[in-house]
């Protein structure tokens, strides 16, 4: 018996060592055998990758959603805490997200341990994150590109088609892409009107009156004029600027955006505190009650959401161009071309309660 063991190790052995060695290096092999190409993130830096990646570690929830549009949820592998823990959307669209390991957990820290033991091939990560971009970047070996649309349709167009290249996926990001156009264009058609008045419009976001975004490009498609526009953002890779109540009540908007896409429970500003504050009645928007909930970007973007949002706002401050539009037709249309599911849109208003918004 004895003899037999050994016969049979000293036989197999070397078939265990090669096949070993084969099972160590198949992922580099396959990585070497990949396409090399360049892109030019949101940070203005040149990050050659391999493609297509196969291990995604995903650190910016838009570019998480645009896999998922893509087809691609199963390539990754780990995400922040965001998605997990305060995403509503994500759960509904992809509700694998709860499964997959949390390696960043602030926005400006990593698991980098975690991360190196999953073997990524590419890390996506938001140019609002800087330090975390520029440490990944030195202490991975593998690229760590830095992507977000920062509230502009044309860098939202680019983003779907970098993670199509990333992906092997051209054709569908292509797809995705022509109906994102085809829609903007419809609602251009739709505006089309000589002397349309563009209302001055304020965003407060996140959870705060004088936080607003610099860019938000539905604002300026739907036909109205951001007015935090004139602002600069807090730091580089930001598109949020923090304005003072006097600059607020300088500009007197025409009408005012509190970011709504969260449940009632969990918004920290409501349209209701703002019609009913002392210091904001002198506002143009507050005695005209035109005060509304949309649904902004939390995080940056949903792919899908952009255009329901930039047909919600043109209903908001152009009824009459916008009086045949069904909103819920709309957006249900939109997240089953994005996410292939139908319902999706309305399992969305029924979490943070949006269906009230289409009563106006």
């Amino acid at each position: 018996m004895v003899k037999t063991k050994k016969l049979f190790f000293s036989v197999c052995w070397p078939f265990l060592l090669i096949s070993a060695f084969l099972s160590i290096n198949i992922h580099a092999f396959s990585a070497l055998s990949r396409e090399k190409i360049t892109i030019k993130d949101s940070l203005n830096r040149q990050v050659e990758v391999r493609v297509p990646a196969q291990r995604i570690i995903c650190l910016q929830p838009e570019l998480l959603r645009i896999l998922v549009a893509l087809d691609e949820g199963e390539r990754v592998l780990a995400v922040d805490r965001f998605p997990v823990r305060y995403d509503h959307l994500a759960k509904i669209i992809f509700p694998e997200v709860s499964k997959l390991p949390v390696v960043s957990v602030t926005g400006e820290d990593a698991n980098l341990e975690k991360i190196m033991e999953l073997n990524p091939d590419l890390v996506l990560v938001s140019p609002s994150e800087l330090n975390l971009t520029q440490n990944l970047s030195r202490k991975l070996n593998c690229p760590v590109i830095s992507l977000s649309s920062s509230g502009r349709i044309d860098r939202l167009l680019e983003e779907i088609e970098i993670l199509a290249r990333l992906t092997g996926k051209e054709q569908r990001g292509e797809e995705l892409k022509n109906f994102l156009v085809a829609g903007l264009e419809s609602l251009k058609q739709k505006l089309n009107r000589p002397g349309l008045k563009k209302p001055r419009v304020y965003l407060s976001f996140w959870g705060s009156l004088l936080r607003s975004p610099v860019n938000y490009q539905p604002v300026e498609l739907a036909g109205g004029l951001n007015l935090t526009s004139q602002i600069k953002p807090i730091h580089q890779g930001s598109d949020t600027a923090v304005l003072k109540l006097e600059t607020l009540l300088s500009w007197n908007p025409d009408l005012i955006l509190v970011h709504g896409l969260y449940p009632p429970e969990e918004r920290k500003i409501t349209v209701q505190q703002i019609l009913t504050d002392p210091g904001l009645q002198y506002l143009k928007a507050v005695q005209e009650k035109k005060v509304f909930y949309t649904f902004g970007f939390w995080y940056w973007w949903d792919p899908a959401l952009v255009l329901v949002e930039c047909y919600y706002l043109a209903w908001l401050f152009h009824p009459e161009e916008m009086s045949g539009v069904d909103l819920m037709v709309e957006g249900e249309k939109s997240f089953k071309k994005f996410y292939g599911q139908e319902g999706l849109f309305k399992a969305l208003c029924d979490r943070i309660k949006a269906h009230e918004w289409f009563k106006k």
